[in-house]
């Protein structure tokens, strides 16, 4: 694949990053301004989306500007979501403090990062072979 097709890949994942942060960071905002989600609220884990979030759109601006920094970021963030994940599904009972909502869109949001950072990770050894198949 030519690099500028790879450039135009990695631009739709930071785009596709920071609009994933901001939705993150609008549905964190609502619930905790008061709106009621319809499920039972979890608040250190809204906490941590909400932070997470503003994490979400600086590793989508660092993967625009610099690739190496957007596939650590994403390595980063996948590495903490799991992490959450891996605590709220060990805390979650039925008609618990965690709502199956919850473990839900962890999963969700672990998944997507892990493939924000797979095709990161991708590009950024594409290009790094294309430009060693260049120096020859």
């Amino acid at each position: 694949m030519p690099i500028v097709h790879i450039r135009k890949v990695i631009a739709a994942v930071a785009i596709a990053a920071v609009l994933f942060g901001a939705v993150t960071i609008l549905a964190a905002a609502r619930v905790l301004l008061g709106a009621a989600p319809g499920y039972v609220v979890y608040l250190p884990l809204l906490r941590f989306n909400s932070i997470m979030g503003v994490i979400y759109v600086a590793v989508g601006v660092m993967a625009w500007r610099n690739l190496r920094l957007g596939v650590y970021g994403a390595a980063a963030i996948c590495v903490l979501n799991l992490a959450a994940l891996g605590a709220i599904s060990y805390l979650y009972t039925p008609n618990g403090a965690i709502a199956g909502t919850s473990v839900q869109a962890m999963t969700f949001r672990t998944v997507v990062w892990l493939a924000f950072f797979f095709v990161l990770a991708w590009s950024s050894r594409r290009i790094a072979a294309d430009g060693k198949s260049n120096t020859r």
